[in-house]
């Protein structure tokens, strides 16, 4: 039993290593010197110009599925497409909230309009994955962090790179596509977090 349990807990370690392992997360643009004194700042999502898959756009990625399952079963496809976009209130934003502030207890992150500056999490690119039993693919986004000032947007303070953030859970119980995307998210707001932690001080 205990060789059992060591076994696990190095699978489980393994699989954490690999998953953090090809992340990238740098500074493209700017300077983060003027936010060393920040403690609280303003977060939005934007995923407005974003591609999904093999598909450029997400808007045709929504055509292609939505036309999909709704040939399978009638509003099968329209009930996909509201679940696509509420995920991301519902589970992504969450995630990469509750995971930042794990790593990064210095910044507070949140609806706060008022503060002077604005993050603005842009997803770029979206691999939902696959999980088909006999066949998976893991989940994995991409993103640009920018920083500005919340009563002027245009004043971009920083700009921040956030590569390669995979999404899977362990045991690859994940046949849901928002389960594994929602783990992206989480793995974003982890590596951002211990980022900014360390560059902020």
């Amino acid at each position: 039993m205990k060789a059992i349990q060591i076994t696990i807990v190095s699978l489980m370690t393994l699989f954490a290593i690999n998953s953090a392992s090809g992340q990238r997360v740098r500074v493209i643009d700017g300077s983060l010197d003027a936010l060393k004194s920040v403690h609280k700042m303003n977060l939005q999502f934007d995923y407005s110009k974003m591609g999904v898959g093999k598909f450029a756009t997400e808007e045709e990625y929504i055509a292609k599925k939505k036309a999909d399952y709704n040939k399978k079963e009638e509003g099968r496809g329209d009930q996909w497409e509201k679940s696509w976009v509420a995920d991301r209130k519902n589970r992504f934003e969450p995630q990469f909230k509750e995971l930042f502030a794990k790593y990064d207890e210095d910044l507070l992150l949140g609806e706060y309009p008022s503060e002077k500056y604005t993050m603005i999490f842009k997803t770029t690119f979206t691999e939902p994955g696959y999980n088909i039993y006999v066949s998976r693919k893991n989940a994995e986004i991409d993103g640009e962090v920018w920083i500005v000032e919340t009563a002027n947007p245009s004043n971009v303070i920083a700009k921040i790179s956030v590569q390669n953030c995979p999404g899977r859970t362990f045991g690859g119980n994940d046949y849901d596509t928002g389960n594994r995307i929602e783990e992206s998210y989480a793995v974003a707001g982890k590596g951002l977090g211990k980022f900014l932690s360390k560059e902020m001080k």
